[in-house]
């Protein structure tokens, strides 16, 4: 069985919809994250880009909002972050 995917739609300035999966949340500092690759990128893909957006929920409307991160020191501590937590998960891999 495949495992369901968490896929989030983003429209960019044209007006193009494209689709980003989010691998993984996380807490920095009171706020929470979320890595966002590719979804078509293949599963054994060595280097690959990541986005790294702050998640903002709207409990009212039961919404969740995806909000670049716009400040570059905030940006390569989240990366930072994001890093160790891939990096741990390829360590857990390893002793399975």
């Amino acid at each position: 069985m495949e495992e369901e995917r968490d896929l989030v739609t983003f429209v960019d300035e044209d007006g193009n919809e494209f689709d980003l999966e989010v691998i993984d949340y996380f807490m920095h500092k009171d706020k929470e994250y979320g890595v966002l690759i590719d979804p078509e990128l293949p599963d054994d893909a060595e280097e690959f880009e990541v986005c790294i957006m702050e998640i903002v929920q709207h409990e009212e409307e039961d919404l969740e909002e995806f909000l670049p991160v716009e400040d570059l020191d905030l940006q390569a501590e989240l990366l930072e972050v994001a890093q160790q937590r891939m990096e741990s998960w390829d360590e857990e891999d390893e002793e399975e």
